[in-house]
């Protein structure tokens, strides 16, 4: 087996899931003050770019965790990550393609686990770590982040509730643009760390790297350079169901719900916490929309959202381990998922166009009111 061709094929499949990484999370940080007409949608994800690819620079904690933390280094080999590689970016596009704002750090470490777990048995993988540092967050981290954006809008509205709404709406609206702008730059900070992670996982399974270093200068510049393209290009339909979807967000919602995510991803990017970025989010609009008098929150859809948390990790890890088996058979079976990966994407985008969501029109949920500009 070709070990210099394996490499190069993993760290430009871990750039690809990078990518979709970039476009599957715009939401997160853009979602809220697209919603708001704080920010036009080009002028939103374009600036949400720059800060992604600045984040990448800011920590490399959560990068060391997935390096050197999830699955034993020494008992991993270039194509069980290979694997774990396509159940990560199959799943991304699949709930892209329905709208619905999973997580990618899980289906990361669903695939990643999947294709560890059958190839080099369950030895590999350290659950202890997994258990801290992934499963105890993903249920938190939600629930501190809604709470904190629920007790942050109640205070907004009481605050300013004899101010005229004008005044009030456009005082938030130019909050949300530095409250989105630092959930952006969070996101940099800790999703882009995913991708340096696996590509110095692969570095130090090749012999390339010693084990226990931290990512090159060059991997950190990549990673973070694919997440601000992918993040460029917008995940329309994502945004529109994080937006528009969950519950109807006015201005002092958003900056809250925005500066309550901010608080909680910093920290876990400090702590090496590989937290969701969009389980964080979602939490905080939530509770941005329950912190409201008489909010409507479309629990139908939160219900949906919760479904997609809850079959992130073993969908993943599924469709990793499969393709895990099949790349760890040699050359040929990394061109055969190749192949295969390629189709299923290309397939899912095709069937996109079909009813595109664009920048036009993106804040036209199905069954509400009048779009907001």
């Amino acid at each position: 087996m070709d070990l210099s061709f394996l490499v190069v094929v993993v760290i430009v499949t871990a750039l690809v899931f990078d990518f979709t990484n970039g476009f599957h999370d715009t939401a997160n940080a853009m979602a809220t003050s697209i919603a708001t007409g704080a920010l036009r949608p080009k002028v939103a994800v374009g600036l949400s770019a720059v800060l992604n690819l600045a984040g990448a620079f800011v920590s490399t904690e959560v990068a060391k965790t997935i390096s050197s933390g999830l699955v034993d280094d020494a008992k991993v080999t270039v194509p069980i990550i290979f694997g774990g590689l396509v159940g990560a970016i199959l799943w991304n596009l699949t709930t892209w393609y329905v709208g619905l704002p999973s997580s990618s750090s899980h289906a990361l470490f669903g695939g990643l686990i999947g294709a560890t777990w059958i190839a080099a048995g369950s030895g590999a993988v350290n659950f202890g770590t997994v258990v801290q540092k992934i499963v105890v967050p993903a249920v938190a981290a939600p629930i501190v982040a809604g709470v904190i954006a629920l007790l942050g809008t109640y205070l907004a509205y009481k605050i300013t509730q004899r101010g005229r709404r004008k005044t009030v709406d456009d005082g938030f609206r130019a909050g949300q643009i530095a409250s989105a702008s630092l959930v952006s730059l969070a996101h940099g900070t800790g999703d882009a760390q995913k991708t340096m992670g696996i590509i110095t996982l692969v570095l130090i399974t090749s012999g390339s790297l010693a084990p226990g270093s931290r990512p090159p200068l060059w991997v950190i510049g990549s990673a973070g350079l694919a997440i601000a393209l992918g993040t460029y290009l917008g995940g329309w339909r994502i945004i529109r169901t994080m937006g528009k979807g969950l519950t109807e967000i006015e201005s002092p919602q958003g900056f809250a719900a925005e500066t309550s995510s901010t608080a909680v991803l910093l920290a876990s990017s400090h702590l090496g916490f590989p937290l969701s970025t969009t389980q964080v989010c979602s939490g905080s609009i939530l509770g941005a929309g329950l912190g409201k008098r008489l909010a409507e929150v479309r629990w139908t859809v939160a219900g949906r959202m919760a479904l997609a948390w809850l079959f992130t990790l073993p969908a993943a890890a599924v469709v990793g381990a499969l393709a895990g088996r099949v790349a760890n058979s040699g050359n040929a079976g990394v061109a055969v998922i190749a192949v295969a990966a390629a189709a299923a994407g290309l397939g899912i985008y095709v069937a996109s166009r079909r009813k595109p969501v664009t920048a036009g029109n993106v804040n036209e949920y199905p069954g509400t009111s009048v779009p907001v500009a």
